[in-house]
């Protein structure tokens, strides 16, 4: 997956994409001054299938839009993040994902990961929250969640019809 930000990223967001992109084994690009169809291209050039754009409200990461390489939206989801300062230390070849929401199970598709019942190391653990559609946690080669986590506030249904 090819992950970019907005026009003009503030510091945060650029963190939170190369974090991202290395959390899911990505490729993080700057986006300058390019448009979709460009990123698009960019996307086919360099293998990546799907692409991300990470916008930000106030400086901080606020929306995950995710699109197809023949630039259809697949999944929207509205955000808050905590970018942590440590290592991540996650071999994303081996990743797996771990989720106890359903509607986010399309995350597998979109990253190109198994969905799995249970996992001991190297997975996104997709979990339920009381004030949140879902955490996602990134759990690292040693089995210990990292500083890495993303508060999903809500999904915006994509139908594409």
């Amino acid at each position: 997956m090819l992950i970019s930000t907005s026009r003009k990223p503030s510091q945060k967001t650029r963190k939170f994409c190369k974090n991202l992109a290395h959390a899911t084994g990505s490729t993080s690009v700057n986006r300058g001054k390019m448009n979709m169809r460009e990123l698009l291209l960019k996307a086919l050039e360099i293998d990546e299938f799907n692409l991300a754009i990470v916008n930000e409200i106030k400086g901080n990461p606020s929306r995950i839009s995710f699109y197809s390489n023949k630039g259809e939206l697949l999944l929207t989801i509205l955000i808050g993040a905590s970018n942590g300062s440590g290592k991540i230390n996650i071999a994303p070849s081996q990743l797996k994902i771990v989720s106890e929401v359903d509607k986010l199970n399309v995350l597998k598709d979109i990253l190109d990961v198994d969905l799995v019942d249970k996992a001991s190391e190297n997975y996104i653990l997709i979990s339920k929250s009381d004030d949140l559609v879902a955490k996602i946690n990134f759990i690292n080669k040693f089995g210990e969640p990292t500083d890495f986590q993303i508060n999903v506030k809500k999904l915006l249904e994509v139908s594409n019809d």
